[in-house]
């Protein structure tokens, strides 16, 4: 059984505030405390923020929300992807974490790892029990066999992965953590492992007793 308060304490080492919650329905009371009114806010594509109802917390609130909508052109989400880049708040799920307080996060159009490396005020990452690995090595097995291949099939991407359910780079016998698909589909582009922070407590990690999202 995953200890969340020990994970968090880990993340703190690292100078990411973190916050244990025993299950989604204590995220919005949290994050009316986070979150101050007229913020502009920004988000990821996450099916967990999604779960936990943030993101109809941020659309009912009293913030600017810069949200990536459906049937947006290119252009539009080009112009959002810059306003969620300098945004007051950023708010995105990851892929994993480590029990050592590492952030593991891949990325297709890399909007998502630039806001959490550099940009945004505050980020506040949402995650899930599942999301806990025990290492760097677990966290790049779990995008190639649960994050990835999920999150295709969601999207409706015909990729390698969405097909087998795992990283086509699997049936190599030492594969590198970059290895892929080379589909116009492929979300796995852009790497990011976030350790030590130098502004203290600019991430924020919400860790939630239950599983979430990919």
């Amino acid at each position: 059984m995953t200890d969340l308060q020990k994970v968090a304490k880990e993340l703190e080492k690292n100078n990411m505030q973190a916050f244990v919650l025993e299950n989604r329905a204590a995220i919005v009371p949290l994050l009316k405390t986070l979150v101050p009114s007229k913020s502009t806010v920004g988000s990821g594509g996450s099916v967990t923020l999604i779960e936990c109802g943030v993101l109809d917390f941020l659309r009912g609130g009293d913030f600017s929300f810069f949200e990536r909508k459906p049937g947006l052109s290119p252009e539009e989400t080009k112009e959002i992807f810059k306003k969620q880049h300098n945004a007051d708040v950023y708010f995105s799920g990851t892929n994993a974490i480590t029990e050592s307080g590492e952030l593991y996060n891949v990325d297709g159009n890399a909007n998502r790892v630039a806001a959490i490396a550099h940009g945004p005020k505050r980020v506040i990452i949402v995650a899930g029990v599942n999301k806990i690995v025990k290492d760097l090595q677990l966290a790049v097995m779990r995008v190639k066999t649960i994050a990835a291949p999920k999150n295709c099939v969601r999207l409706g991407y015909r990729t390698p992965c969405a097909s087998t359910g795992q990283c086509i780079s699997l049936e190599k016998k030492n594969p590198e953590v970059f290895d892929g698909c080379a589909s116009e589909n492929r979300i796995c582009c852009h790497y990011l492992i976030t350790g030590f922070q130098k502004v203290k407590n600019r991430i924020s990690v919400i860790l939630i007793n239950e599983n979430l999202g990919y």
